[in-house]
């Protein structure tokens, strides 16, 4: 593809696993280079500055059997070449810690992993086993099988989470985003920790365990604003073989693929680079027209190799700029033929004339 050079080059490899350790500890296992790279990262697609955001840890549940789906792992299943469990991942970028809930699995970025007791013990369970590796006062609890969270709707939900109340109003307890039918979805949702710790205590001390108890045993008693999901696809999950059809059918739409690719590029070099892709796809195509096809994934190639190697000085949209005016040059010179310059009115092309034979 062109223009796939820069994302090859640009940025350090980074990828991690995590390793599930005795006495209750989570320990973090990153392989690949890491120095220099913060785990506050700007989420893919994401360019500009960001506003502020709370302090905020995640929890991502991702246990369960999937029975609609044959048992099948479903947050490992492949969704535009990421997993639906890195996809979530890359929509809270920005979290302090990061636990997800459920058998440990190979991850993009570094997470703590927590098992819920007993394993299976439903989304009450995982939440008590998720909180309990958090300290950050808001933390965002997700469902593991949404390929098309956004960055931004987590945003939202911080934000209505940290906004003041008005006048003589409660501070909220949490913010739940609702679907486009108009339903609560509990698992795309911030919560304020306190309040969600709290409730969770007294429902153990109630019932004498958690397992098998509805989430809405715990939302019911929150305070809880309400999110619209502008995008009407963030709440979008996998439960069905039909739902993945779905989901991997749409993220190869013509409007949106080239955003999806670069993204799951950039994801799996674990890079940070805001691609003009408008101007890498001109070049290549100046290089492939002006000089040879073969030209445009070498030319982008070479781009981005130069634009990783410097410390500074040119980033990648100058080093565009100068090739694509180099690919004009070339292409001019073709377009005029060898007479253009140095000739004269007789057509000397500047070669040398051949000898006459004596």
């Amino acid at each position: 593809m062109p223009g796939s050079g820069v994302l090859s080059w640009v940025g350090c490899i980074r990828s991690s696993q995590v390793r599930p350790v005795g006495g209750g500890r989570c320990e973090r296992g990153e392989r690949g280079d890491t120095q220099g790279v913060s785990d506050t990262r700007r989420p893919p697609g994401v360019t500009g500055a960001r506003e502020a955001i709370p302090v905020h840890d995640a929890l991502v549940l991702a246990g369960g059997v999937a029975r609609r789906l044959g048992g099948t792992d479903k947050p490992a299943l492949s969704v535009g070449g990421r997993s639906l469990l890195d996809r979530v991942l890359a929509a809270c970028p920005d979290a302090a810690t990061t636990v997800v809930v459920g058998p440990t699995r190979p991850t993009a970025r570094t997470v703590v992993h927590a098992r819920e007791d007993p394993p299976g013990g439903g989304p009450l369970a995982a939440l008590d086993a998720g909180l309990r590796h958090t300290t950050a006062p808001t933390v965002l609890v997700l469902a593991a099988d949404l390929p098309f969270l956004t960055a931004s709707t987590v945003r939202a939900l911080l934000a209505a989470v940290a906004g003041a109340p008005a006048d003589g109003a409660a501070r909220v307890d949490g913010a739940v985003l609702r679907d486009a039918g108009g339903r609560d979805q509990p698992l795309v949702a911030a919560y304020r920790r306190a309040p969600l710790h709290r409730e969770l205590t007294a429902l153990r001390a109630a019932h004498g365990t958690l397992s098998g108890l509805p989430l809405r045993a715990v939302t019911a008693a929150l305070a809880l604003e309400r999110v619209e999901d502008v995008t009407a696809a963030a709440s979008f999950d996998c439960d069905t073989w039909e739902d993945v059809g779905a989901a991997r059918a749409r993220i190869r739409e013509h409007g949106g693929v080239l955003d999806e690719w670069i993204t799951a590029v950039k994801a799996e070099l674990g890079i940070e680079l805001d691609v003009d892709t408008k101007a890498l796809l001109d070049l290549a195509r100046d290089a492939a027209h002006g000089v040879a096809r073969p030209a445009a994934p070498l030319t982008t190639f070479l781009i981005g190799y130069a634009a990783g190697r410097q410390e500074g000085g040119d980033d990648v949209a100058e080093a565009s700029r100068r090739i694509a005016a180099l690919a004009e040059r070339w292409a001019a010179e073709n377009a005029s033929g060898d007479g253009a310059s140095g000739g004269s009115a007789s057509g000397d092309t500047g070669r040398p004339e051949p000898k006459s034979a004596p």
